[in-house]
């Protein structure tokens, strides 16, 4: 047991005390000066009649960033939405004003265009039917579009004052 000891004690006396004087002596590492941000390359560009052929593969020359599912790439054409109330979706529009004609509701929604449109009860959307249309609110049953959702459909109100519920 003795012998073990005594081991160590040489151990520590060669190999770990010069270690120890060595890191004393040298001064405090000084801390990293704030990196400046490297500069903004500029990145090729093609030529001005270049063309390129998909073959399968992706344009170099596209930005990868916000592209989601590129039409060009999957060989379909983008989605094209129909005229007037039948092409907006349901995220798509606010109520802008709710009227009252012949005994019945009728909603002024503007979409994204910033055009305005009429809509009554059973008029179709892109993704819904409007289901009602009261003096407050606007009634939609949005056809959920997600294999993983037991729900199929949902309801949204979107109110005169602003703001949707979702149920």
């Amino acid at each position: 047991m003795r012998t073990h000891v005594f081991r160590l004690f040489v151990f520590l006396v060669i190999v770990a005390a010069p270690m120890m004087a060595r890191a004393q002596a040298q001064p405090p590492a000084k801390a990293p000066a704030a990196q400046q941000p490297a500069p903004k390359v500029d990145l090729p560009s093609p030529p001005a009649n270049y063309e390129y052929t998909f073959e399968g593969r992706r344009d170099p020359f596209l930005s990868l960033v916000n592209r989601g599912a590129d039409p060009r790439m999957t060989g379909q054409q983008p989605m094209q939405r129909a005229e007037g109330v039948p092409g907006l979706l349901t995220s798509e529009i606010t109520v802008r004003g709710i009227v009252q004609t012949r005994g019945q509701f009728v909603a002024m929604v503007a979409g994204v265009d910033g055009k305005v449109h009429t809509i009554r009860a059973g008029d179709k959307l892109a993704d819904g039917v409007v289901r009602q249309v009261t003096a407050q609110e606007v009634v939609i049953l949005q056809e959920v579009n997600d294999p993983l959702s037991l729900d199929k459909q949902r309801e949204v109100r979107k109110l005169l004052r602003g703001g949707e519920e979702v149920k």
